[in-house]
């Protein structure tokens, strides 16, 4: 193939002035000062920040009209900014301790998501629980599962019902001044099911001593109407009573509690694995007794006599011979007033020390390290009481008392067990103002006819009948 050198020549001709514009532009940069080139590079560098930093502000076509309360009208100041959330949604319950505004015909747009990054996370309704890629499934559901059960305690409501109903409860609108002879709490973290004649007999003994007494169960199970179906025998015979659903918010706020319980929903503190019912329990009876003062006894804890006379009091579990004081303390019984400074101390240690992997650390030990700290400083007035008090009998040796030793006259070993029971017994009635049971190892134990256990049941019942089963 022959090249027609007529059709090339224009072309060349064409591009020739194009190469000499080229050479030109080379020149004259080659010619320019290095310092022009910086200032160009600068130049550059600040466009980009100033493009990737500035914020885009939404432009209002007409001014932002002014909420209103709904109650009486009055106009309330514009929000500022929407209430941030860790999680995608934005639901009216993430804000149950927040206050509430409304307006008719108007919503406020929706906050911004949250930036979330890149990292493996479990989500609830409410919240996020960041976990290792490497933990277990199972693990993995526990958490899931204990933090669900912390979701479905908080309150759907703008206000705290908890506040409002335990107000109610001990000032009746009727009355100008409180009606109880004296405040008790217990706390039912579990199933409705799981509420048995155990239970049900605990608030009957503590009846039994304090017939004036107002009681307030503090339970998300038990505040339903099958939890009222439990407590109807009581309200029909004008005992106090009430089960209401714990409202986490309302109950830690200024406490070390909220900080801790923040972490807790944020996922920045490890549940363990004891369960986490147990330990907010553990947290909610120092926490109502700070805040309204009062007795907190468990739900396996027998009343045998009045507490009246009991203030600031602490029960010692085991006493050693030896020096003459406690080994160990428990928080199964607790009477304090309102905001008493060990009662601060103890929740402080455990927003702290928090251990979920230890049964009893944020417990039983909680209270055992926090008094031995500050026992003879100034300020803090309490009293320990001896084991006899309310535990006369430790879990290691609670299933003695559920059952009679056959009566054998040439069996020494019986003669030995039926002396040591009558001894207990008259311990029991001369000293003790409760007996804790050990639910957790005395549950599956039948009571024997002539037991120690059978002769307090039939001295501090009230619904005598319904015990048939215990």
């Amino acid at each position: 193939m022959v090249m027609d050198h007529s059709i090339l020549k224009p072309c060349l001709s064409l591009l020739h002035p194009l190469l000499q514009f080229q050479r030109s532009i080379l020149s004259l940069l080659l010619h320019l000062p290095t310092s022009f080139f910086a200032f160009l590079l600068l130049f550059l560098l600040s466009y980009n920040a100033f493009t990737v930093f500035f914020l885009h502000l939404p432009y209002f076509s007409s001014p932002p009209t002014l909420l209103h309360n709904t109650n009486n009208n009055k106009p309330l100041q514009p929000l500022l900014s929407p209430p941030t959330t860790q999680t995608h949604h934005h639901s009216s319950s993430t804000l149950s301790s927040s206050i509430f505004l409304s307006s008719k015909n108007q919503t406020l747009p929706p906050p911004p998501l949250p930036i979330i990054k890149n990292t493996t996370t479990t989500t609830s309704s409410k919240f996020s629980i960041v976990i290792p890629n490497n933990k277990s499934s199972r693990r993995v559901k526990k958490h899931k599962r204990g933090l669900r059960s912390v979701h479905s305690f908080e309150p759907k409501l703008p206000l705290s019902l908890f506040q409002t109903k335990l107000k109610a409860f001990f000032s009746p609108p009727n009355s100008s001044k409180s009606t109880c002879k004296g405040r008790f709490f217990m706390t039912w973290i579990s199933p409705l099911k799981s509420f048995g004649v155990r239970e049900f007999f605990s608030m009957e003994s503590l009846f039994k001593s304090h017939p004036k007494a107002c009681l307030v169960i503090v339970s998300k199970s038990l505040d339903s109407e099958e939890g009222m179906k439990i407590l109807t025998p009581f309200v029909k015979n004008g005992f106090r009573v009430i089960a209401i659903a714990p409202d986490f918010n309302f109950l830690f706020k200024d406490t070390h509690a909220e900080t801790w319980f923040n972490k807790l929903k944020h996922g920045n503190v490890n549940p363990g694995e004891v369960s986490l019912g147990q330990n907010l329990s553990n947290l909610l009876r120092l926490v109502l007794l700070y805040k309204f003062g009062g007795t907190y006894i468990d739900a396996d804890v027998v009343v045998l006599k009045s507490f009246s006379k009991l203030r600031n009091t602490i029960g010692a579990q085991n006493f050693d011979a030896k020096t003459g004081k406690w080994s160990r303390l428990n928080n199964a019984v607790l009477i304090f007033d309102k905001k008493h400074p060990l009662l601060f101390k103890f929740i402080e240690e455990f927003a702290l020390t928090f251990d979920g992997n230890k049964w009893g650390h944020n417990g039983p030990y909680l209270i055992s390290r926090v008094v031995s700290r500050v026992s003879g400083r100034e300020g803090f007035n309490f009293t320990v009481l001896p084991p006899s008090a309310f535990y006369p009998v430790d879990w290691r040796g609670i299933r003695s008392l559920f059952r009679r030793m056959p009566r054998d006259e040439d069996d020494d070993d019986d003669e030995v067990h039926q002396t040591w029971l009558v001894k207990k017994m008259e311990q029991i009635r001369n000293e003790s103002f409760a007996m804790h049971l050990w639910n957790r190892h005395s549950r599956e134990l039948k009571v024997v006819k002539g037991s120690i256990v059978d002769s307090i049941i039939s001295s501090c019942c009230i619904f005598c009948n319904k015990f048939v089963a215990f």
